[in-house]
């Protein structure tokens, strides 16, 4: 699907959206409500990824296909090597075939495990048969993508003797981390997270609990993103959302401070209001803690005709495409000044803004929600289009309510 994006003929917006659950805290909830009967969920995601996170849960053996979900493989990679009976081959898209899972693989083999390779050695697809684990002590490389140690952490509590997890090195992105804990103490399980060492107690059952999961920040990143192209006065409201949030990408509040959107809560919603306070040309942000939020902080500065620098992008070599290499050629086509290595992004202040480009999306649905707001400024083409139904499928439908014209190809 091509879609032709034209943006308000009024860029002085007053609008409410109501955004899905949390795909990240999603998909966690749903991994303990498989460990946990007396759990239950509300507000789920309505994502591809939690859909096929929920129906993976389900399979006791044959194929399991994730397709392009990468918390579901990592978080299903430990669910079915501790699930003792299940017999089951994880696989996904080609893309997922490309990404690495041996870090994760090995720590659960040297728990004792049994996994091997379908294909390549350290990719998917994978097999798994599950197995009753005893041994409770295992390390992990600190800067590994927090999918891997909370693939980890939310089965630590069904081991028969819980879990005790060594980070080694400097850790990144904690507040993933925490919000994988936070769940667990939501539930009733002990944890503690001292240093670098993380204990998870063992809990065979847990009190009937309801998980309430918050509406997702990644995807009020584009609308923070929309905000700040938009002129002063225009005011975004945004539900279902708490201040004391777990989720990383909460820090938009600040973020975009730089960039003339000041945030404030109520009861459930937050509220973008853009104001008429001077934006600086040079913005640097580490986005080690955050890096889902790396695309949409760039497409909007270069929206913006200012300058960034962000740091802390390892992760994004290995998501659904490599995302710095595709920001490099979708920002470059529009008349972008970038340059990219394998951990930053900088952009050069520039005031060039060329018409009518198509957007390629690389099955990533990133690509397609962060360029979107460029509509504001210019028109474009976004091809492929659909991909947005990973993790927000109503992402264009609430962008027709803020006025934007959308036109299918």
């Amino acid at each position: 699907m091509k879609l032709h994006l034209t943006g308000p003929s009024n860029n002085h917006l007053n609008a409410t959206i109501t955004i899905t659950g949390s795909k990240s805290e999603s998909n966690r909830s749903l991994l303990l409500a498989a460990l946990y009967s007396d759990v239950s969920i509300e507000n789920l995601s309505n994502s591809d990824d939690a859909q096929v996170m929920e129906k993976g849960l389900k399979i006791t053996t044959g194929v399991v296909d994730i397709h392009h979900a990468g918390t579901a493989m990592r978080f299903l990679t430990g669910y079915f090597a501790s699930q003792e009976g299940k017999d089951v081959v994880l696989t996904g898209s080609k893309r997922m075939t490309e990404r690495p899972i041996e870090i994760l693989v090995n720590a659960l083999k040297s728990l004792g495990a049994e996994i091997s390779y379908e294909q390549e050695k350290g990719y998917p697809p994978i097999r798994i048969k599950g197995k009753r684990i005893i041994k409770d002590k295992v390390s992990l490389p600190a800067n590994v993508s927090s999918q891997y140690i909370s693939s980890l952490l939310l089965i630590a509590p069904s081991l028969e003797n819980g879990l005790q997890l060594e980070l080694v090195g400097k850790i990144t992105s904690v507040p993933y981390i925490k919000m994988t804990l936070g769940l667990l103490e939501e539930i009733g399980v002990q944890t503690s997270f001292e240093g670098n060492v993380i204990k998870v107690s063992p809990k065979t059952k847990v009190a009937p609990t309801k998980l309430v999961v918050e509406s997702d920040w990644s995807s009020a990143s584009y609308f923070y993103s929309i905000c700040a192209l938009s002129e002063p006065g225009t005011e975004i409201t945004l539900s279902a959302y708490k201040k004391e949030s777990l989720q990383g990408d909460s820090v938009l509040s600040e973020i975009y401070k730089s960039f003339g959107v000041e945030t404030s809560f109520g009861e459930h919603k937050v509220i973008l209001r853009k104001t008429d306070k001077t934006i600086t040309n040079e913005n640097d942000f580490d986005l080690a803690n955050a890096p889902d939020i790396a695309q949409t902080i760039a497409v909007t500065c270069f929206g913006l005709g200012i300058g960034c620098h962000l740091i802390g992008l390892h992760t994004l070599k290995i998501k659904e495409t490599d995302r710095l290499e595709a920001l490099d050629t979708e920002l470059s086509k529009l008349g972008a000044i970038i340059s990219v290595t394998d951990t930053t992004l900088t952009l050069t202040p520039s005031k060039t803004l060329i018409a009518d480009v198509a957007i390629n999306t690389y099955n990533d649905h990133r690509m397609a929600m962060s360029f979107a707001p460029l509509a504001m400024r210019t028109t474009l083409f976004v091809n492929d289009a659909e991909v947005v139904s990973k993790s927000y499928p109503d992402f264009w439908n609430d962008l027709k309510h803020l006025h934007f014209t959308i036109r299918e190809l």
